[in-house]
């Protein structure tokens, strides 16, 4: 019997790619579904339409419809979804972006049915509904209506408003009941009925700056490491100034040739190591900063750069005025030969550290300017902690915004992170520089189990090391992700990520399914 809950529509087509359907009410759902490669069947030639749909079933084909991939990080909380189950990798690209949560903070429940309530609220979530007016109240609308879990009444009001379900032949909704495989395929289907939906799926995404450092690796290990990535414009680090304004040049023009062959741009790095008293002797002299400019522009050009990229930290705060005036000097050069200057600056703390950057003034002269959205706890840091949680990022975002307009903010993400050791008996805290290649294989050799911490937006593990107590929180695909989606939410310019070679291989399928979802606005 066709249930009015889900809205079936009728097949008129000839071939049925199942033995099982010929009398579902759900037959042109699933036969659509099935072309477009969304649901398949239980097995070659059998659907089972009138088999319970488990939650592992419904978001993998919430995530092919979505047109994400299957991800398949290391990192994950669950004791119940083995990395060698078939629904791992959707699970996962489900949990990284929020779509769905653990039935506890260490299962997911994978073989668990899914609820008429659970399915309505999973789908107004996944089009981005949730925050949509529900006029209508979810329980009048349906004779049962009492019996709707609180949590879910906005959900399946804002379904029932958005036409994709009804009552049942009896006004009722029965929300603790479990969908079939043949309910869901017609809730799914209602979806790509919707021309606007179906629409904002194959519409083309916005491309936005993706700029990646090269950092302790020859020019072909950048270039291999760049293959699976979605970078388009390559920061090299090969100028370095002196203090008389001489520029010490590392250039590896074959890169340059590589990056035009495979449409990607070079933003050369121009760094100080860091050095404050050669930094001030040459930005304090007008002849040493002209001619670390005239010296920057000349390389520009002969290199046929698409532009530069200024990394001047441990600047004094007394050059402030004069980082400036150089900053205003290399753009005039650069933007007379058609290149760009984007300027990195760390989060503003107000400490002497970042108190060289007049952030206004050098978002008005580069034409952008580089978040490093990290070290939150650094080596010196005098307690151990996050290397960039979400609200120290978000918090930096948000002041940079106050000086720069968001489409000249690209903001840098970290690819590194730090394992920390804290204070014991007999020993001082203490922390080291790790990849997240790293980071992966300490928390696996450990046995480590991670907790997501959602205040944080991050995994935090710790771990006996021998006699030893180690902590990391974790930098991995779903921290990553929810600093990505801020970029975009906020409308920035771009990313950047610190560095390279840093990340492990999962990192960018993570990255590419933010992109892909975090640019969906799907109207009501």
């Amino acid at each position: 019997m066709a249930c009015g809950l889900f809205a079936p529509r009728a097949w008129a087509g000839q071939k049925v790619p199942f033995v099982d359907i010929g009398s579902s009410y759900a037959q042109a759902s699933i036969i659509h579904l099935y072309q477009q490669k969304i649901m398949t069947g239980t097995s070659l030639t059998a659907f089972s339409p009138d088999k319970l749909m488990t939650r592992a079933q419904l978001l993998t084909s919430l995530n092919r419809m979505l047109k994400l991939e299957p991800l398949f990080s290391p990192i994950s909380p669950f004791s119940d979804v083995p990395r060698d189950a078939w629904y791992y990798g959707w699970v996962q690209a489900s949990v990284q972006l929020e779509l769905a949560k653990g039935t506890s903070s260490t299962r997911f429940s994978p073989e668990k049915a899914v609820t008429r309530q659970e399915a309505a609220v999973l789908l107004v979530n996944a089009l981005k509904q949730n925050d949509s007016d529900a006029n209508a109240n979810a329980s009048t609308i349906f004779g049962d209506g009492q019996d709707i879990a609180e949590w879910a009444k906005p959900g399946v009001a804002a379904a029932y408003e958005l036409g994709l379900i009804k009552g049942d032949g009896a006004g009722n909704f029965r929300p603790a009941d479990s969908i079939t495989r043949q309910e869901a395929a017609v809730l799914l289907d209602r979806v790509l009925q919707n021309e606007a939906w179906a629409a904002e799926l194959d519409r083309s995404r916005e491309e936005r700056i993706v700029m990646g450092w090269n950092y302790g690796q020859t020019t072909a290990q950048f270039q291999a490491n760049l293959g699976q990535s979605n970078v388009n414009t390559l920061s090299p680090r090969w100028y370095f100034a002196d203090g008389d304004g001489a520029i010490a040049d590392q250039t590896d023009s074959s890169l340059t040739l590589w990056a035009k062959g495979n449409d990607k741009k070079v933003w050369a790095m121009v760094g100080n190591r860091a050095d404050q008293d050669a930094t001030h002797e040459m930005l304090s002299n007008a002849a040493s900063r002209e001619r670390a400019v005239e010296a920057l522009t000349a390389l520009a050009v002969k290199y046929r750069l698409d532009g530069l990229n200024l990394d001047f930290e441990n600047v004094a705060p007394q050059d402030r005025t004069v980082l400036t005036t150089f900053v205003a000097s290399l753009a005039r050069g650069l933007h007379d030969n058609g290149m760009v200057l984007s300027v990195d600056v760390s989060p503003d703390r107000d400490t002497d550290w970042t108190e060289a950057f007049d952030y206004a003034a050098l978002g008005r002269q580069a034409d952008y300017i580089v978040l490093m959205g990290y070290d939150e706890h650094y080596s010196g840091s005098p307690i151990p902690g996050p290397n960039a949680s979400l609200p120290y990022v978000q918090k930096a975002v948000n002041r940079l915004l106050q000086a720069v307009s968001a489409d000249k903010i690209i903001l840098a993400l970290p690819f590194y992170n730090r394992e920390w050791t804290p204070e014991q008996p007999g020993a001082l805290r203490s922390s080291r520089f790790i990849s997240l290649q790293e980071q992966n294989e300490l928390v696996i050799r450990h046995s480590a189990k991670p907790v997501w911490d959602a205040e944080l937006g991050q995994y935090m593990v710790s771990y006996m090391d021998g006699s030893v107590m180690r902590k990391l929180w974790l930098e991995e695909g779903r921290s990553l992700s929810a600093k990505y989606r801020l970029a975009i939410d906020k409308g920035l310019a771009g990313v950047a990520y610190w560095y390279i070679g840093g990340e492990s291989p999962d990192i960018w399928a993570s990255l590419r399914n933010t992109e892909t979802y975090a640019q969906y606005s799907f109207s009501s």
